[in-house]
């Protein structure tokens, strides 16, 4: 899902003298909420680390249908498809909140990695969790209820990102619609609605259109393990 916690970001798997070579290598730059990183299609070659803030992975297919793929955070490598092999962009990168980010250009990444095996080695290893955490996530499209995803991805968002609010509800601190926990958990939009209308007359959460307040997290816990989620799969 990614701007969790309990991850391995790219970063965290550096030693110090290559977090140093490549600051060396790229520039800091600032993104506003709703600002696009990158844009799919787009011919640009360099990568990015992700320093703070949270972005939403797009893509658009020939039919005009836009997936939610992932979202990414401080750590987090991006662009590297692209940045590596030089082809156009797969995916369009969206800021969900402000963000800084280590921009490296794809030659100057190249010319790190050859030089550090840490750099290298990171690579590969975040290439292979994506991997896994692509083969977990259609594994649990196949087996587990859509109510339960939705249930346990709210849950690690706010868990990341929550926000208590005076009553002892927790917001989730990050503007996502309907359509987005659609693509997250593999679901129609349709049915997410139809959850979530559920728990809102249960008293499970209340929403704004980007907005998801949890009002009893235990109940979605019970959710999460495909138990009580007060709607269909």
């Amino acid at each position: 899902m990614g701007c969790g916690p309990g991850r391995s970001p790219f970063w965290n798997l550096l030693d110090p003298p290559s977090r140093t070579v490549l600051r060396a290598a790229g520039r800091m730059e600032s993104y506003a909420p709703r600002e696009d990183l990158m844009r799919q299609d787009d011919l640009t070659d360099h990568l990015l680390v992700l320093a703070t803030g949270c972005v939403k992975v797009t893509a658009v297919s020939a039919a005009g249908y836009q997936a939610v793929l992932a979202l990414r955070g401080p750590g987090d490598l991006v662009g590297e498809q692209a940045g590596l092999d030089g082809g156009p962009r797969s995916a369009t990168l969206t800021a969900l909140t402000p963000v800084r980010a280590l921009l490296i250009p794809a030659a100057g990444f190249k010319a790190a990695a050859d030089d550090r095996t840490a750099i290298s080695g990171a690579l590969h290893q975040v290439l292979s969790i994506r991997l896994r955490d692509a083969d977990r996530t259609r594994t649990s499209a196949g087996s587990d209820p859509l109510a339960a995803r939705l249930a346990a991805l709210l849950l690690d968002l706010a868990a990341a990102h929550g926000r208590r609010t005076p009553s002892g509800a927790v917001r989730i601190g990050l503007p996502l619609s309907q359509d987005d926990f659609a693509g997250l958990v593999l679901g129609s939009r349709r049915t997410v609605s139809r959850i979530l209308e559920q728990w809102r007359a249960d008293g499970w959460v209340s929403t704004g259109r980007t907005q998801v307040v949890i009002e009893n997290p235990d109940a979605l816990k019970r959710a999460g393990h495909g138990g009580g989620t007060g709607a269909g799969g």
